[in-house]
């Protein structure tokens, strides 16, 4: 089919990159407008960006011009889909304009996330909720989808296929990795062997997104700790649960899990992946899997009295962020055949 225009908002951040990188060469959308902070336009992307991903970047992407930010630009250079990697005050007024402007927002920014009408998509999980986007004029007008934040969507990956056994309570402990707060984020001399024991509204996000996305409402307590580790959200969780379930209960809940939609480019074949050995999950995986970033990793399952404890790991700038929302569109393509 011949590809879809999008445009990338923020692209030379930690997330930005991830956009580009996944868009480089995707089978269903073309790059074909870029914007940085003002101070880049007119820059081509190889010479501004500071490359920070653990591989290198596309050639593809060095040519590209960063241009300033402009809806009107935009249209006229054919863009319907926009991928947004704003920050989230920036966010909360650029996106609801983009909007209004007719072009399809999907957007890593927490701005719209807890608006009524605007779902927080997980395509493996939550797929109905795009509909939502018929609540906001769709199609006739534009639309914001947002992904969830980084160290939500692997929890709610981990635990949707778990939800048909009843989810009480629920106690979360996140590790976050560094490239969680952005680029250039935290100093040297705060984090280097350092452990910080505070995400300013980290912990409500964990809290109030997995339960919009999960439709449920269990006790949950959580702390979020950004520690010193460059990508992959590691996190220990402890579930009680309605029902007497076994550790066998869990693994075969795991491996059943696929994704409601098949056909995406960006789909991992089984969202979840569990292994048994003691020293799994770690970051170290972040990028494993594919696609590369993709997948959610659990281990270190266990059972003590009535409750189900284990370890998973996110790639927060790919699965938790940017191709979050990549997947996102592909779904949105896919479920309204708009090619």
């Amino acid at each position: 089919m011949e590809k879809i225009k999008v445009a990338v908002i923020g692209a030379t951040g930690a997330v930005g990159q991830i956009f580009m990188w996944m868009l480089a060469n995707h089978e269903w959308f073309e790059i074909s407008y870029v914007t940085a902070s003002a101070s880049r336009i007119g820059e081509f992307y190889g010479e501004s960006v500071h490359w920070v991903l653990p591989f290198e970047m596309d050639p593809r992407l060095s040519g590209i011009e960063i241009r300033e930010y402009s809806p009107e630009a935009m249209k006229k250079a054919g863009v319907t889909i926009v991928f947004s990697a704003m920050p989230a005050n920036v966010a909360a007024a650029a996106e609801p304009e983009l909007r209004d402007a007719g072009f399809y927002v999907f957007s890593n920014a927490g701005a719209m996330r807890y608006d009524s009408n605007i779902p927080i998509l997980i395509p493996e999980v939550n797929l109905a909720s795009l509909h939502m986007i018929k609540d906001q004029g769709y199609p006739e007008s534009g639309f914001i989808v947002t992904n969830a934040n980084c160290s939500t969507t692997g929890l709610v990956l981990a635990l949707s296929p778990l939800v048909k056994f009843g989810i009480k309570e629920l106690s979360i402990s996140t590790y976050q990795s560094v490239s969680g707060a952005g680029y250039p984020g935290l100093s040297a001399f705060d984090i280097t062997d350092n452990v910080i024991p505070f995400i300013g509204g980290e912990e409500e996000k964990v809290e109030k997104e997995l339960k919009k996305i999960l439709s449920i409402d269990p006790e949950v307590y959580v702390y979020c700790a950004r520690v010193p580790v460059m990508f992959g959200h590691n996190e220990t969780v402890w579930v009680e649960f309605e029902q007497d379930v076994s550790i066998d209960d869990i693994i075969e809940a795991w491996d059943s899990f696929e994704i409601a939609e098949s056909g995406l480019p960006s789909s991992p074949v089984k969202p979840v992946v569990y292994n048994s050995s003691n020293t799994f999950p770690q970051p170290k995986y972040a990028f494993w899997g594919t696609p590369s970033g993709m997948v959610t990793y659990t281990g270190r399952l266990k059972k003590k009295n009535n409750r189900i404890g284990f370890n998973l790991m996110v790639n927060n700038v790919v699965k938790g962020a940017a191709g979050g929302s990549i997947q996102n569109a592909e779904a949105f393509v896919q479920m309204y055949n708009h090619r």
